[in-house]
């Protein structure tokens, strides 16, 4: 059993835990960087508290949903061990990665551009602790995960109406307390995802399609196609979010936040096999490229369209332009998604969750940003 923690450690922080220390490094740069730039935001402990807590439960759910554990899981259960001692490694190994490589991350932004209580951090760490076990619990009791969605619900509705009394961090101690109980209760076994094996009953196609492979792919990936329906969500919200701002130049904002559907843009270097097939074979790049950059061009677009048509039920004003510049966005963003999975592939990615996270998802929308910024740039001196 010591054996196999310590590969799953050197899994997840590399051989010395150089992975641990260069993301621990990188947090701090950041830190001090966005610190001295006098940034400030004003942001409340509730929203802090909410942020931490679901942005670790989502990495957590993600890790422990890692298809890549499955074979060596099975190859774990082959030896005996201890239940206890099984789920306490594994799930405290995962949580060490989740708080030290993501969470602490996004603290080291919300605590740099905003000025915090001791009592506030304290709080947000407990509820990230919290987002650890409790995903954790909840994914052991297999034939109960579906109690999952309402927890979360359950879970948000309190930090967002209690998150400013003074007792509040009862709640996430107590909810820490209850799922280590359940954890240490809890069957080995139950965290062993069986590999998928991708078998579908197909009809026969006189021509191929690499769209018909696409919808295949998320329909067999259920992950992608929840983050997509989330996208969606963000995009009849984010109408709401901006409500105070005018003009274009949000619009523009919203259509680059909305090209951040990280699993659609990841294909190929989420499938090792698949890369190598498309490169292999003669012709294959432009085979591929063609209908992967139209199929990103329509996720992206469709996620635009929401938006504008909330944009349009809340406030109105939905213009022929802004149409227009959600077309180009969403070109501009699928042409730049499959440029950088081709010629810039991530790979060496520890587990499925790296992937999610790496921080090249921001290269896009970065890009994106700089078009909006050039746009308004144009626009304000034909005014002038």
């Amino acid at each position: 059993m010591k054996m196999t923690d310590k590969e799953l450690a050197r899994k997840l922080f590399g051989v010395n835990s150089e992975k641990l220390k260069r993301s621990l490094f990188i947090c701090l740069v950041v830190f001090w960087g966005l610190h001295i730039a006098d940034l400030r935001v004003r942001i409340a402990p509730p929203f802090l508290y909410l942020a931490t807590g679901a942005f670790t439960a989502g990495v957590m759910w993600q890790a422990l949903s890692a298809e890549d554990h499955a074979a060596e899981m099975k190859n774990r259960f082959m030896l005996p061990f201890s239940d206890r001692k099984f789920v306490v490694s594994y799930v405290g190994a995962l949580g060490v990665y989740t708080l030290f490589t993501k969470t602490v991350l996004l603290l080291a932004v919300l605590l740099a551009v905003s000025v915090q209580r001791p009592a506030a951090i304290a709080g947000s760490i407990l509820c990230a602790i919290n987002g650890v076990l409790t995903p954790a619990a909840v994914f052991s009791r297999k034939n109960h995960r579906y109690v999952g969605g309402p927890l979360a619900l359950a879970c948000a509705a309190a930090i967002l109406f209690l998150g400013n009394h003074s007792w509040f961090f009862l709640l996430p101690a107590a909810g820490s307390a209850i799922s280590a109980a359940l954890l240490l209760r809890a069957d080995g076994y139950s965290f062993y995802q069986e590999e998928r094996e991708h078998r579908h009953v197909v009809k026969r196609h006189v021509r191929h399609s690499v769209f018909r492979y696409f919808l295949r792919y998320m329909n067999s990936h259920k992950n992608y196609m929840t983050n997509t329906l989330i996208l969606w969500g963000v995009a009849c919200v984010l109408p709401f979010l901006f409500r105070e701002m005018d003009g274009i130049s949000f619009v523009l904002v919203g259509f680059a936040i909305l090209s951040l559907n990280t699993p659609v843009c990841i294909l190929l270097s989420s499938d090792p096999a698949l890369r190598q097939a498309v490169r292999f074979l003669p012709g294959q790049g432009r085979a591929f490229c063609a209908p992967y950059c139209l199929f990103i061009f329509f996720s992206n677009l469709a996620a635009d369209l929401i938006f504008l048509g909330s944009l349009e039920i809340q406030n109105g004003g939905v213009t022929a332009p802004m149409i227009a510049a959600a077309c180009l966005f969403a070109l501009t963003g699928a042409v730049c998604s499959v440029l950088l999975e081709w010629f810039c592939p991530i790979r060496n990615a520890p587990i499925e969750n790296d992937l999610w996270h790496h921080p090249r998802k921001y290269v896009v929308p970065a890009i994106l940003l700089l078009l909006a910024g050039s746009i308004e740039f144009f626009a304000f001196f034909q005014i002038l």
